[in-house]
């Protein structure tokens, strides 16, 4: 399986720790997933994105562009194939449409058997753009074609559509791949961001949260300290909000996702979790 790596910030901050130097980087994970990897990081609104196929820790281009890095919203990955070649930049996340990206941790179980009729529950016009051979990139334009019932993809989408989006992809998918056999299961973690929100999804691979510090090391040089920086939030608003398939050495306090938990941000940093079809302001761990 694969590993995830989401950042989104009120400050553009520098990521190289996280995705290189601390213990558990993104970086370190590849490892043991050496089959590509990716970066996706805004600029005025823009994505951009870099991928390659190569192994992240030994890739100069990684090291490069992680140190490079230095935004308000970052979304990384590392891959270990389970569905498409592991030779092709075609299969490597995060995937791009317009403002939107995206990354996955999981599988679709026999994928050639239901690839068909998961590409059916893709609008017609976002067929096309569907260039790789993975599942992920399938399931990423089937979450584009519900978030696209609520409105415009070009347009901004209230924290709430996007969490429904994402949740009802899974439902969905799993719905068309039956019956699954044996020990078989459809694994959808997944974090999608248009670069203002951000919502990660527990589908059945682990997947981590912070949205404080103990103690920031920047608190005595930064402008936009706030009492939600170092506790868990009362106001239900953040400063900032991680995601990680591992915890990462440091300040920050970890919280894990339950299997169909849904979190995530709106441009407000205003936070969500959805936990057990409940949604709640209270981001207390």
């Amino acid at each position: 399986m694969c590993r995830l790596f989401g950042f989104r910030s009120v400050i553009r901050s520098q990521v190289h720790r996280s995705l290189v130097a601390s213990e558990n980087a993104l970086g370190q994970q590849s490892a043991n997933h050496p089959d590509g990897w990716g970066v996706a990081y805004y600029v005025d609104g823009a994505p951009h994105v870099t991928k390659s196929p190569g192994h992240a820790l030994s890739d100069t281009l990684f090291h490069r562009v992680s140190g490079v890095v230095s935004s308000e919203t970052v979304l990384a990955h590392v891959r270990k194939a389970t569905q498409g070649g592991s030779g092709s930049v075609l299969n490597c996340h995060p995937f791009q449409y317009g403002r939107w990206v995206f990354a996955h941790n999981g599988d679709v179980p026999r994928f050639g058997t239901w690839r068909e009729a998961l590409v059916a529950e893709v609008n017609p016009t976002l067929r096309p753009f569907i260039l790789g051979e993975t599942d992920s990139e399938v399931l990423f334009f089937m979450f584009l074609s519900r978030l696209a019932a609520h409105g415009r993809l070009d347009k901004p989408h209230v924290v709430d559509d996007v969490i429904d989006a994402l949740r009802t992809t899974f439902v969905d998918a799993q719905r068309i791949c039956q019956p699954l056999e044996g020990n078989e299961q459809l694994l959808f973690t997944a974090i999608v961001t248009d670069g203002s929100t951000m919502v990660a999804h527990q589908g059945g691979k682990e997947l981590r949260w912070s949205s404080h510090k103990q103690r920031c090391g920047d608190r005595d040089n930064c402008s936009s300290l706030s009492p939600e920086c170092e506790a868990p939030s009362k106001s239900g608003h953040v400063n900032h909000l991680i995601f990680s398939s591992e915890v990462l050495q440091g300040e920050n306090v970890w919280s894990s996702m339950e299997p169909g938990e849904l979190v995530g941000v709106d441009w407000r940093m205003r936070m969500r979790r959805h936990v057990n079809g409940r949604r709640t302001l209270d981001v207390i761990a």
